[in-house]
Formats: structure tokens, C-alpha cells, sequence
């Protein structure tokens, strides 16, 4: 992967979902095999949730358009374009966008996002 002093990616990870948002993986598990961080852009259209998750990693998300809702053990937040979160390890978290337009954010996972490590509720 990093034969250099530097790695330009240039085809990152595309996570297949059945929810119509877009998951690219710049770096981490699945893009680069890094284990202590994952960095990937995220595109989730008007409607778009997910249930509720206690994540074994702390979770950072820098949003570039529109807004999203995340729920936080029990207090809400909307994030609009220009604002940042952190979501740390262990909190039960719930991620949507219950709005008109889509939202565009990159999320940063340490240590990195991997499926097993998201505990999502059923």
C-alpha cells in the first residue's frame, strides 16, 4: 500500500448499502487495511436514516452541505455545513437526515471504522 513517504489515493472504497447512501473510503480497514483510523465521504439523501448504534470508536464528522440530525444518548444536534461533531466511543448514537436536501459530510473513525466494531441496534 504506502511503498513511499506518501500515499495519493485514488480509488477509494465504495461500501455497498441497500439505504441509497454513498459511502467512499479514502483510508482505513477496508480502503488502505489501516487499522487506527478510516476517513471516508459520505453523501445521505433526503430521508435517509439508520438505527441506533454504541460504536466502539470515537467518531468525528465535518459537514461539507446540507444538515443532519444525530442523536446522542438522549440529546438531539443538527449539523449544518461548516460545523463539526465529535461522537465519542460508547455513546449510543443515531445518524439521519430527516431533510429536504442531501447531506454531504466526511467522517473520521480512530480507531477505524470496521462493521463488527458499530454494534447496530436490530
Amino acid at each position: 500500500m504506502m511503498n513511499k513517504s506518501y500515499f495519493k489515493q485514488d480509488a477509494p472504497r465504495q461500501f455497498p448499502t441497500e439505504d441509497h447512501k454513498l459511502i467512499l473510503e479514502h483510508f482505513g480497514a477496508a480502503a488502505t487495511g489501516q487499522k487506527d483510523v478510516s476517513i471516508a465521504r459520505m453523501s445521505a439523501p433526503p430521508g435517509w436514516s439508520e438505527p441506533h448504534q454504541v460504536p466502539e470508536f470515537d467518531e468525528y464528522t465535518l459537514m461539507v452541505s446540507g444538515k443532519k440530525r444525530v442523536e446522542i444518548d438522549g440529546d438531539t444536534v443538527v449539523l449544518k455545513a461548516g460545523e463539526s461533531l465529535l461522537v465519542k466511543k460508547g455513546a449510543r448514537v443515531r445518524y439521519a437526515n430527516p431533510f429536504s436536501e442531501t447531506a454531504e459530510y466526511w467522517s473520521v473513525c480512530i480507531p477505524a471504522f470496521t462493521p463488527d466494531k458499530v454494534h447496530r441496534e436490530e
